[in-house]
């Protein structure tokens, strides 16, 4: 256990060069992604972490004016039937799709804003 305790010190002590150097070799060597490297770096900073949002959710707030080809682009951007899609459409606010990356969250909501839907990133 003190050896434990003994590393996380020195874990604490790193300055924020050190942590990219760190992460660099678990990722290189290792095949370790350090997710946990930014809360390394701000409990060695005093500045609260902050853990970037890796996944996203498209939510349908409205359909707008051209309901039809919401419903269209909902069905295609889904995978839904048009049933399916159309009662998606109709119970707005409602997720589209969720846990999606951001790319691809704002690609949707490009889409279904072209065709005249409100759209949230969350």
């Amino acid at each position: 256990m003190a050896d434990v305790k003994a590393l996380a010190e020195q874990l604490v002590g790193l300055t924020v060069k050190e942590v990219q150097d760190l992460a660099d070799v678990l990722k290189n060597e290792y095949g370790i992604e350090p997710a946990a490297a930014a809360v390394v770096v701000a409990a060695g900073s005093d500045a609260p972490a902050v853990e970037e949002k890796t996944a996203f959710n498209v939510v349908l707030k409205s359909a707008g004016a051209s309901k039809l080809n919401v419903v269209k682009i909902v069905k295609d951007l889904t995978g839904l039937g048009l049933k399916e899609a159309k009662e998606l459409v109709d119970g707005a606010p409602k997720s589209v799709k969720e846990g999606v990356s951001k790319a691809e969250a704002e690609d949707l909501k490009a889409k279904l804003t072209e065709a005249g839907a409100d759209v949230e990133i969350q």
